[in-house]
């Protein structure tokens, strides 16, 4: 009993079976390549209710129908020749083939191309993307700015070959010749959007004063075609681009008929790229003729002009009278008023001058007042003079008296009767016995010289 529980736990070779044996990886392998062999081209309809863009360019998919999902992978070498680009929402047929992704045991669909399932499908993406673009303000009337009446550059994006650059130039040439700068590119299939928007970004980059001047107004063009030709004009990245222009954009995309979502985005749409040249310049007759009538009419004004004026000054010199009977008058008065302050001017000159005369004579003569000054002054003099010597004299005989005085005053006058004069070794005066100790140095000082002393007892 026990031996046949121990058996069961393990797998053992079955008498009369003759299943095959497979790990993990190789029922994998097997399922890959049978799904692969069997299913190598599919095109598959459905509706993207998943779209990823992974960062390392892969786009991860999945599409579905009423009943059923299916995972798909579009690898980033083949993104940018799909040509449409996956949104949401979209139905479209993916072409490609089946393989199985074993690391999580799913089968998915490598898309090789892409296309819209159907003329309706396309309608409504674009409808769907006419209305995300709205939404943001892309087309609002009050972002449109008014193109310059006579720009000197135009820009061009459009195709070099195609019939449309030269209807544009030769209907230029004959309106109103300007320089033109043609940005060639490709105006349909894979990678003509990001060229057309490349184009008008760079148009947008170029420096006002630099070699190649910036163009004041810019054209985009091509021809007529399906809906599928003209997409990418319906693109967001053109639309973008041309949104965000900051130079006039005239939009000349198809036939007057055709219309794409660039026509919303730009300033004015054109229903043909001949037309796109009509509003890009003026008639250069029309403007000379403009020109020579506006000159006639200015000169017919300016003539009407100055014979509204001269009647005007006649009406007026008429109500004036003659201005010669009204200016008589007014010179009889200035003649009297002048001959009036010139006889006045010589009255008050004769006053003044008396005036002067009589003041002159009640006024010294500057000799006569130098010299009285010169007198005083030599009387002054004197005066010091006398008055400085006698000062000086007392000065003296003063001096002299003090000195006499003070020549008696002296101790070292009563010297020469045999008095001396005692001093101590710090030269101070010896008055009394008691300042002498026994053994000081005395100076003691006799009218005719001094001699040193030593005190005893």
């Amino acid at each position: 009993m026990s031996q046949t529980k121990e058996s069961s736990l393990f797998d053992a070779p079955r008498s009369g079976s003759n299943a095959p044996e497979f790990s993990v990886s190789e029922i994998s392998r097997l399922l890959k390549k049978t799904v692969e062999e069997t299913f190598g081209f599919v095109r598959v309809r459905g509706e993207i209710s998943e779209c990823k863009y992974h960062s390392s360019g892969h786009v991860y998919i999945t599409l579905k129908d009423e009943s059923s999902v299916l995972a798909a992978v579009c690898w980033r070498g083949q993104v940018g020749k799909l040509s449409v680009k996956p949104e949401l929402g979209m139905e479209v047929i993916c072409t490609g083939r089946l393989t199985i992704y074993p690391g999580q045991s799913k089968y998915q669909l490598v898309i090789d191309g892409l296309a819209l399932a159907g003329m309706g499908a396309l309608l409504k993406m674009l409808e769907e993307r006419k209305k995300k673009l709205a939404a943001e303000g892309l087309f609002n009337a009050d972002r449109k700015r008014p193109l310059p009446y006579l720009p000197n550059v135009i820009g061009v994006v459009t195709s070099p070959t195609g019939a449309v650059i030269r209807d544009i130039l030769h209907r230029l040439a004959d309106r109103f010749p300007r320089r033109v700068l043609v940005w060639p590119v490709a105006v349909q299939g894979e990678g003509a959007a990001q060229q057309v928007a490349n184009a008008i970004q760079q148009f947008n980059a170029l420096p006002e004063s630099g070699e190649v001047p910036r163009p004041d107004v810019l054209i985009v063009a091509r021809g007529g075609g399906s809906v599928e030709d003209l997409m990418p004009f319906n693109e967001e990245i053109v639309v973008r681009a041309v949104a965000a222009s900051r130079i006039p954009v005239i939009s000349a995309v198809g036939h007057e008929t055709d219309t794409t979502l660039i026509d919303f985005a730009a300033d004015v749409r054109a229903p043909t790229p001949t037309a796109a040249a009509e509003l890009a310049v003026p008639v250069r007759d029309n403007l000379l003729a403009q020109v020579l009538d506006d000159g006639l009419r200015l000169e017919q004004a300016m003539r009407r002009g100055l014979a509204d004026r001269r009647e005007r000054i006649a009406l007026i010199a008429r109500a004036f009278g003659d201005p010669a009977r009204v200016i008589e008058p007014l010179l009889q008065r200035l003649d009297e008023k002048t001959e009036r302050l010139t006889l006045a001017w010589q009255g008050f000159y004769r006053r003044c001058l008396s005036r002067t005369v009589e003041a002159g004579a009640k006024i010294r003569h500057p000799r006569d007042v130098v010299q009285l000054a010169a007198q005083r002054l030599e009387h002054l003099a004197h005066r010091v003079e006398v008055a400085w010597r006698e000062g000086h004299v007392r000065r003296q005989n003063r001096l002299e008296n003090l000195g006499t005085v003070l020549a008696h005053l002296s101790p070292r006058a009563v010297l020469g009767r045999g008095y001396a004069l005692v001093q101590a070794a710090s030269g101070q005066v010896i008055t009394s016995r008691d300042q002498i100790k026994r053994g000081d140095h005395l100076r003691i000082e006799f009218h005719d010289g001094a001699r040193g002393a030593v005190a005893e007892e």
